[in-house]
């Protein structure tokens, strides 16, 4: 479970990072840490599954690429073992379970669009099920905060 620390550094990192020589210098300073302190909070919530991604998002379709949501229906006695085997291929960007027939949902990210289906391929044969793939029609931007600290613990040095 992250600190209420590592909380005000998750929520002051989501929808911005500096872009500059010495970024995690600037965030330290804007959060009255030290550069170290901002690295080492981040490779704490790396390493411990609390973070499970640090980087950027961009349009991947623009460097001809392509993002694929896919889902699978699971029995629930091999979900855990077969999200795991998901989760190890370096194509999956994220995966997520639903309360629903497809309970696992999951993000394809390929450098190529004709390697989605060889990525399918793949996930079939190791989890021994079938994968259903909805590949984007039209892009969005919904962007969703949920609070991570109380209003007035957001900002406040530590």
């Amino acid at each position: 479970m992250p600190t209420p620390d590592e909380l005000r550094l998750i929520s002051h990192l989501h929808g911005g990072f500096p872009l500059s020589d010495r970024p995690f210098l600037e965030v330290a300073r804007q959060l009255g840490w030290t550069e170290d302190t901002v690295i080492e909070r981040l490779r704490h919530l790396l390493s411990h599954g609390e973070l499970t991604r640090f980087g950027p998002l961009f349009q991947i379709e623009r460097a001809g690429g392509r993002f694929v949501l896919a889902a699978m229906a699971v029995p629930e006695e091999r979900f855990d073992a077969v999200a795991a085997r998901v989760n190890a291929l370096p194509e999956v960007a994220h995966n997520y379970r639903r309360d629903h027939a497809l309970n696992m949902w999951f993000v394809i990210a390929t450098e190529t669009e004709d390697a989605v289906p060889a990525v399918i391929a793949r996930i079939e044969a190791a989890a021994g099920l079938p994968v259903m793939a909805f590949p984007k029609e039209r892009e969005y931007r919904v962007e969703l905060r949920l609070p991570l600290l109380a209003p007035e613990l957001h900002d406040a040095p530590h």
